[in-house]
């Protein structure tokens, strides 16, 4: 019997989903949440830019939409910018029965050791309520540094340096709050974003770090935080807008685990809206992007994972890869038992079904 699954939002990421969960039969599509008042009563085959027609009208009442008693909700809503806003709407989601897989928000990749137990017991709660689960998680942070670190990791005799790195040029890419309002792209180097507060680097990816951590069983005795940006040296538009001259155009970051003195797990992200922009930056291994893994230990790796898409660049590829994740996880996600789940908690995910559609008739 197909799953049947409440969507909430249609945005990069969720748009991509959206179209899984109408294509796949594993699952049954309940119903269809959005925010855009321009997108209620609308198809969702239409909002899912298949041009089929599904029969599930858009809606922007979330409790409405939950009377359906779905097994599970895709929820991939903004997180960066509503972080309240978004836990509340898990909340309600788990205490009414559906289970939930997430891409955002990002803290709930990880919460312990990060937010507070008055944040977490909530969503906890819920989940005893509902007698449901929640998974969040995506690409980076996500499977890029979780699942590939510890396959990779699983066939060594000793570990002492894992990093995990993203390599792209993000000109292609249109989420305007988050390149604008979340990482600053364009402002002035005097003005600093959200993103480069002190704290919130190490709040952001320091899920995955602890996650890692806690997969190859140890603690992490600090996570320490280091960034670089580059100003465009003239004015130049991207897909997302207007770039400036002396905007920032160009950015590097690490996010370091500490153990004993040594970063030890390391996150490294290298974004570019030109690939002229500081060369002396790491390179990714195919145009435009790609993502790389290297353990430093006994086999030593370099693993270049370069994202391909027939429906896009490396940036709808990379989306698509997150929005993959988190579909095919729900099966584990509702058979699991109540509460927040981490790649920890749930079995290898083999995407079992994906061939099967790809087969079928």
């Amino acid at each position: 019997m197909a799953i049947r699954v409440l969507h909430v939002a249609t945005g990069n990421v969720g748009r991509i989903a959206l179209s899984q969960l109408i294509e796949d039969p594993r699952f049954e599509l309940a119903g269809l949440v959005v925010s855009n008042p321009d997108k209620v009563g609308r198809d969702a085959g239409e909002l899912a830019g298949l041009g089929t027609v599904t029969g599930v009208a858009a809606t922007a009442d979330l409790d409405a939409a939950l009377e359906a008693r779905p097994d599970c909700t895709v929820y991939c809503a903004l997180g960066e910018t509503r972080l309240f806003e978004a836990l509340a709407d898990i909340g309600t989601i788990l205490a009414s029965g559906s289970n939930v897989v997430a891409s955002s928000p990002v803290p709930l990749i990880y919460p312990w050791g990060l937010l507070p137990d008055r944040m977490i017991d909530p969503v906890e709660d819920a989940c005893r309520t509902g007698g449901t689960s929640l998974f969040v998680t995506g690409v980076d942070p996500g499977w890029v540094n979780d699942l590939l670190p510890f396959a990779i990791a699983s066939t060594c005799q000793r570990v002492e340096r894992v990093v995990c790195s993203e390599i792209a040029d993000y000109a292609t890419y249109d989420g305007g709050p988050v390149m604008f309002d979340f990482m600053g792209f364009g402002r002035p180097l005097d003005d600093l974003p959200r993103m480069f507060k002190p704290g919130i680097l190490a709040a952001s990816w320091g899920v995955s770090l602890r996650m890692m951590a806690r997969g190859f069983g140890f603690e992490l005795d600090d996570i320490t935080e280091w960034y670089e940006r580059e100003p465009a040296p003239e004015a130049f538009d991207v897909a997302a807008g207007h770039i400036p001259a002396g905007g920032v155009a160009a950015m590097r970051l690490k996010i370091c685990g500490v153990a004993r003195g040594k970063e030890v797990l390391v996150i490294d992200h290298t974004t570019r809206l030109r690939g002229d922009l500081r060369p002396d930056w790491p390179q990714p291994a195919q145009d435009g992007g790609s993502y790389r893994l290297e353990i430093t230990g006994e086999p030593s790796y370099r693993v270049d994972v370069c994202p391909t898409s027939a429906k896009g660049d490396h940036n709808y590829a990379a989306i698509a890869a997150g929005a993959g994740r988190i579909v095919n996880a729900i099966p584990d996600v509702v058979a699991a038992p109540p509460g927040l789940r981490t790649p920890l908690d749930l079995p290898f995910n083999t995407a079992r079904g994906v061939f099967a559609t790809a087969l079928a008739g």
